[in-house]
């Protein structure tokens, strides 16, 4: 198992900035990429980044230019910087893990999620 621990969420006004941070346990699982993703009332969660341990990323198109992926490696540690958030942000962000363990592959793990809540 994977044991993800997020934590960074919080209130913030429109246009302000919030890090998450979201630490991986060690395991014997190979962990091949992280990513966050988000859940809003009432809609389904959504993909917000990833990245690969190739170093590809990519962000939901709403994100693009506001939010930063990055990883370090040393730390099992991935982050998402988040500035000029909007109300439309709100959501609880979960961190997830894209693992494999031998010759199986796409094993995912969740973090237990971090509200973040954008008010206007």
């Amino acid at each position: 198992q994977v044991q993800l621990v997020e934590s960074g969420g919080g209130l913030v006004q429109a246009g302000g900035s919030l890090r998450l941070s979201c630490v991986a346990s060690e395991s014997a699982y190979r962990i091949n990429a992280m990513g966050w993703y988000r859940q809003a009332p009432g809609k389904q969660r959504e993909l917000v980044a990833f990245l690969t341990n190739g170093g590809t990323i990519r962000y939901e198109d709403s994100v693009k230019g506001r939010f930063t992926i990055s990883r370090d490696n040393a730390k099992n540690t991935v982050y998402l910087q988040m500035n000029s958030l909007k109300p439309e942000d709100t959501a609880v962000y979960y961190c997830n893990a894209d693992t494999s363990l031998g010759n199986r592959y796409g094993i995912d793990f969740w973090g237990q999620g971090t509200q973040v809540t954008v008010s206007s």
